[in-house]
């Protein structure tokens, strides 16, 4: 019988330091199954890392730099047989050796959205990246996405003969949601993990929380806005807080045993995000059991089955779904005659 020639693992998540894709990592580097050879890992995060006694690692700082000495060490580094994964979206800028596999989680890089609101280095960056995953789709023999919707967004930007292969994962079975988890007091009417990036609508969000407060209703809601991260979008939220008298609390960035604990602590989620390859917070809500409120766009429907749904980028409608769930639906228009319109233009 032949004997399968072993396949050495390395990962490549240059800029994964933070948020849903720095979750995923971490539950794949916990897999036990996981034969890691090698890995390049950010800088920003070499403290998790750290924690990992196998494999050898290298780590990237955030500048162009860095990431392109690291691309050129992954050619030379990389032998037939060898196994990468990509987990940061992107090929590699150089044609590897060995069998590439890249992990598309950015939705922000297959669409093509506008990318107003976000900083000008962020812009830049983005739009980089963008041109580099369409010029270097060569470069990988397979690609993962988590949804359906997201696989034909890929299939879209980079065409129809890339291998695309749709492998939802998350690791959720160790939540402390679980029904033998000790009681939790609800503090909160609603919940929103997200960060601050402008993709994630907490404008809107806001606007319609001013709605409701105009219409005499104040729900709780819990954020978790990094004030360092994102300056601009906290100073927002504060002053919306003040002038209305909203009943909001921004916890700031949180850890993930923190999150299990505000999901528990809420009566449901709200999640107003634009655009998401997967919205790791919707299914970790899910699995805690709460009720969702999300926008009424793919990317929900590819994981959850929200209970009511809204236009992301309507306030009114935001608030409107709100005022359902808590059943205090907002008033429809009366309908008049004809006759009662000439009377209100003669009156």
């Amino acid at each position: 019988m032949a004997v399968a020639p072993s396949r050495k693992l390395v990962i490549h998540a240059p800029n994964v330091h933070q948020g849903g894709g720095m979750v995923l990592l971490k539950a794949l580097l916990a897999s036990g199954s996981l034969l890691l050879e090698r890995g390049f890992f950010d800088i920003r995060a070499k403290q998790f890392f750290q924690t990992i006694s196998r494999g050898q690692f290298y780590y990237v700082r955030p500048s162009l730099f860095s990431r392109l000495i690291t691309e050129i060490r992954l050619w030379w580094l990389v032998k037939p047989g060898d196994v990468v994964l990509c987990f940061h979206g992107l090929p590699p800028i150089l044609p590897l050796a060995g069998r590439v596999v890249v992990f598309v989680q950015n939705r922000i890089l297959v669409e093509s959205d506008s990318l107003d609101g976000y900083p000008f280095k962020t812009k830049i960056r983005l739009i980089l990246e963008r041109f580099w995953l369409r010029a270097t789709s060569s470069h990988a023999q397979r690609y993962i996405v988590q949804t359906c919707s997201m696989a034909a967004s890929l299939k879209s930007k980079l065409g129809r003969g890339v291998e695309v292969y749709i492998t939802p994962f998350a690791s959720l079975c160790n939540s402390s949601c679980s029904d033998t988890a000790e009681p939790v007091k609800i503090e909160f009417d609603f919940s929103y993990v997200a960060s601050g990036d402008p993709h994630k609508n907490h404008i809107r969000l806001i606007e319609a929380w001013k709605l409701l407060a105009e219409a005499g209703i104040k729900p709780s809601l819990a954020l978790t806005v990094d004030p360092v991260r994102y300056p601009s979008i906290h100073s927002f939220i504060s002053q919306a807080i003040a002038r209305y008298s909203l009943r909001i609390v921004n916890f700031g960035e949180l850890p993930q045993p923190s999150i299990v604990n505000l999901y528990r602590a809420s009566s449901a989620l709200i999640y107003p995000s634009t655009i998401e390859s997967f919205g790791l917070p919707l299914l970790e809500a899910a699995h805690c059991g709460l009720p969702i409120l999300a926008a009424e766009l793919d990317y929900v429907r590819d994981v959850v089955e929200p209970v009511e749904t809204f236009d992301p980028c309507s306030p009114v409608s935001i608030a409107r779904a709100v005022r359902r769930f808590i059943e205090s639906p907002e008033p429809t228009a009366d309908i008049y005659s004809p006759d009662d319109f000439l009377d209100e233009v003669f009156r």
